[in-house]
């Protein structure tokens, strides 16, 4: 990886591991840290100060990247504490743009899952945002040569989850920005969930657009450091080496912080995703997919907080209450959803109520739910008309929790089976972390 190659890109880039000195010491509390003298403000809400690689960047200047041609690939998330945008900013102060890329759900973010703005026009900065929504490492190339990029920037905010799309039009643009030889920056953000690493692995039958490469479901990695693991352990073998890499990273940020603790603004990385509650529960009940007969909440105002279905009841709710898991609590819930699975429905389930963070286990949460729902003779997986391999099976990385839970397995059979994979990868991992995992 290179780190710097002028005075200026050393500065603002040697450090991007210094988070830990700017974040929590050992054994302080976030809400000490959060105010000088360590002592939060009455009737206020303490956060974490944290800057972005964005807030880094920009500070400086944009000095990392003025006076090369640049392209962008960043959507909605790509903001400032004050809520401009990467591109305008850039495109204000004369950093010459080549062109934007914009990934699932479009550059400025008006697409629905699934979806993309397609190739035009910027109205806003009269730039050319390219359609790069599902595209190959071969249509990445052909994009970057059109847009005459030498650098290519990346700064889109992840939730952590496996098969939320952005973390692979990470990958497939480092790829072809490595075959082409140009420098790759990543501007990075916190993961809104924390540094914890857990669930199944992907393996490689079943890798697809929600999953192409080994990782596992909660990866517990910032978008820099998935760049830096990427570009140490898969691009050398898929691109034939790796690419020119910077990562700018942010300060006051470590891996035992959650979006909610942080000073920065949420926003909305994709139109189901609508709060930081939001993301803490997706790494579990995004699995809620891969069920043809249960609504993952979307077209409600609780996305992935709101699971249920047209042949469920308070059963149901009643059964996954009785494991008594810890750090969350489900009430029976009924809700319609305005589109996506059962629109216009009444669906009965639950809404999933995380009441400790700290504990919260959103994938073992949601492999407790599936258990419990299976036994309900209205469950049925979603296979899309026949097709193989089952969706859920693409979600978690192979057929094992499918098989598993149709056998009868209980929660702990079905977590205890990823264990030595988990461990596998989190050493792995290690060497690319560039944030303390203090707590997580």
């Amino acid at each position: 990886m290179r780190w710097s190659v002028h005075i200026g890109r050393r500065r603002l880039l040697a450090a991007a591991g210094a988070g830990v000195a700017g974040g929590v010491a050992a054994g302080a509390s976030p809400a000490a840290a959060a105010v000088p003298g360590g002592h939060a403000k009455p009737g206020l809400i303490p956060r974490i100060p944290v800057r972005t690689g964005m807030d880094r960047l920009a500070a400086s200047g944009w000095d990392a990247v003025r006076g090369e041609r640049i392209g962008v690939i960043s959507n909605p998330t790509g903001v400032d504490r004050g809520y401009r945008h990467l591109v305008d900013r850039m495109h204000a102060d004369g950093v010459l743009i080549g062109g934007v890329f914009g990934p699932e759900h479009g550059f400025r973010g008006s697409a629905q899952a699934g979806g993309s703005e397609g190739t035009g026009t910027d109205a806003r900065t009269g730039l050319t945002v390219y359609d790069a929504y599902g595209a190959t490492q071969a249509r990445w190339a052909e994009m970057f040569t059109a847009a005459g990029v030498r650098t290519v920037v990346f700064d889109i905010q992840d939730v952590g989850a496996r098969f939320y799309t952005y973390i692979w039009t990470l990958y497939d643009s480092m790829c072809a920005a490595a075959r082409l030889g140009l420098r790759y920056v990543v501007l990075d953000r916190p993961n809104p969930i924390g540094g914890r690493a857990y669930g199944p692995m992907m393996t490689p039958a079943y890798t697809s657009g929600v999953g192409r490469k080994e990782i596992v479901q909660q990866h517990g990695m910032t978008v820099g450091e998935l760049a830096r693991y990427y570009n140490g352990e898969l691009l050398p073998a898929e691109a034939g080496r790796p690419v020119r890499l910077d990562v700018i990273g942010c300060l006051g940020w470590t891996g035992r912080l959650r979006a909610g603790d942080t000073d920065l603004p949420w926003v909305l990385p994709s139109p189901n995703m609508p709060t930081p509650d939001t993301a803490i529960v997706y790494p579990g009940t995004g699995m809620f997919e891969g069920v043809a007969t249960l609504s993952e909440g979307r077209g409600t105002t609780r996305p992935f907080e709101l699971i249920g279905g047209p042949g469920f009841d308070y059963h149901w709710c009643d059964l996954a209450s009785s494991y008594g898991l810890p750090g969350v609590e489900f009430r029976e819930a009924y809700f319609t959803p305005t589109f996506n699975k059962f629109a216009g429905q009444i669906c009965a389930g639950i809404e999933v109520k995380v009441t400790d963070q700290s504990v919260f286990d959103p994938i073992r949460t949601a492999v407790t739910m599936l258990v419990a729902a299976r036994r309900f003779p209205a469950f049925a997986w979603r296979n899309d008309g026949g097709a193989r391999p089952f969706w859920i099976d693409l979600l978690t990385g192979s057929a094992r929790l499918r098989t598993m839970i149709d056998a009868g397995a209980s929660p702990d059979e079905v977590v205890g089976a990823w264990g030595p994979e988990l461990r596998a990868f989190d050493a792995r991992r290690r060497r690319y972390l560039l944030y303390s995992r203090l707590g997580s």
